[in-house]
């Protein structure tokens, strides 16, 4: 069973859809950890949105900046999917906080936990170099944030067009090479 898994791709890849079924493969109900915060009327009609479409086989817990916290305030309940980790990352840089000390406390608290859990990323620096010093920082944080993570997890798929492609299987899958 993959305990860990990272998936990533571009804006509206499939990404999220894919990481829902995965959880929910890994166990019924399950937990929605979401990174978002609604600053504006377009982004809280989103979130109440994607809430509506989720339904009743998710319980969504709210946690725009202490990740690694609701990791282990949920762990031995139910998978988790955290959705998503950028918007994490942008909470963290907006806000002043050190998103490496608390990418650090990430993956120590993801190689303690127990309950499954699937991450969702963006994949942000194959696009053009971004014209500002903060966008460009961000997608550089982003890319080590990703690095990170998906070396501490079991499986990393990535999105392209609604399908998904395996980067990283799990150990002992079996090779699709031959």
């Amino acid at each position: 069973m993959h305990k860990k898994i990272l998936v990533t791709g571009g804006v509206r890849s499939g990404k999220s859809r894919f990481a829902e079924r995965q959880t929910l493969l890994l166990g019924r109900p399950a937990l929605y950890i979401a990174t978002a915060e609604a600053h504006d009327k377009e982004m809280a009609e989103r979130i109440a949105r994607h809430q509506a479409q989720r339904g009743t086989e998710w319980q969504t817990v709210a946690e725009p900046l202490d990740l690694p916290g609701a990791l282990q305030r949920t762990d031995d309940t139910a998978p988790r999917l955290v959705d998503c980790l950028t918007l994490w990352l942008s909470n963290l840089m907006l806000g002043g906080h050190d998103w490496e000390a608390a990418t650090d406390r990430l993956i120590a608290t993801l190689q303690a936990q127990s309950a499954p859990v699937v991450f969702v990323t963006n994949e942000v620096g194959a696009g053009i170099v971004p014209e500002n010093a903060l966008a460009r920082a961000f997608r550089d944080n982003a890319g080590l944030m990703n690095q990170r993570v998906a070396e501490a997890c079991d499986a990393l798929w990535l999105c392209v067009a609604g399908h998904p492609l395996r980067l990283k299987p799990h150990p002992g899958d079996p090779d699709p090479t031959g």
